[in-house]
């Protein structure tokens, strides 16, 4: 997964941070309105690209699945062979949940 959707901008500073503490940062916030400085530059263009495309993807899938275009079986089924980490299968599950419980509520209200 390459696409995030966003251009990803990361400097390199022997000085600055390491990939861990820096993607730590990012996720906290931290670089929200500030440029992403680290001594690993790559490697966390890389991570950051990675997880926004995760979360790009991942919403369209749900999208999907909810418009009954198709199951989360054949979704799940494309990566065969391939280990998604837990946290990733939470996350997808969590986002299917809330978008199911929200058109459930659009229609009940309806």
């Amino acid at each position: 997964m390459t696409f995030c959707g966003s251009e990803v901008n990361v400097s390199f500073d022997i000085n600055g941070v390491s990939g861990k503490e820096c993607f730590k940062r990012f996720e906290n916030g931290y670089y929200k309105d500030k440029d992403i400085v680290t001594k690993h530059s790559n490697v966390v263009r890389s991570v950051i690209i990675g997880k926004k495309s995760w979360g790009l993807w991942v919403g369209e899938w749900t999208d999907g699945i909810i418009e009954g275009s198709f199951t989360k079986h054949e979704i799940l089924n494309e990566f065969d062979g391939i280990n998604i980490p837990e946290n990733f299968i939470i996350e997808f599950n969590n986002r299917l949940k809330q978008k199911i419980i929200k058109r459930y509520e659009k229609f009940k209200s309806d």
